[in-house]
């Protein structure tokens, strides 16, 4: 995977992790706000890995990409 495309992958997770935020901020159900923590804590760990990926993509491509 290239450093463009982990990056538009991680682009599209943060807009799922806005989404979940969203869906947390309206809900008054503890039941429904933990599991909504967890979304948003599985997202957070995909986003990591993703920029993690970027940036050996970067890396591996050296500084003129």
């Amino acid at each position: 995977m290239t450093a463009e495309e982990s990056l538009s992958k991680a682009e599209e997770l943060l807009g799922r992790l806005e989404s979940a935020r969203a869906k947390l901020e309206e809900t008054d159900d503890p039941d429904q706000a933990v599991e909504v923590l967890q979304e948003l804590a599985e997202l957070a760990k995909e986003i990591e890995a993703e920029l993690q990926r970027a940036r050996r993509a970067a890396e591996a491509d050296g500084p003129d990409g």
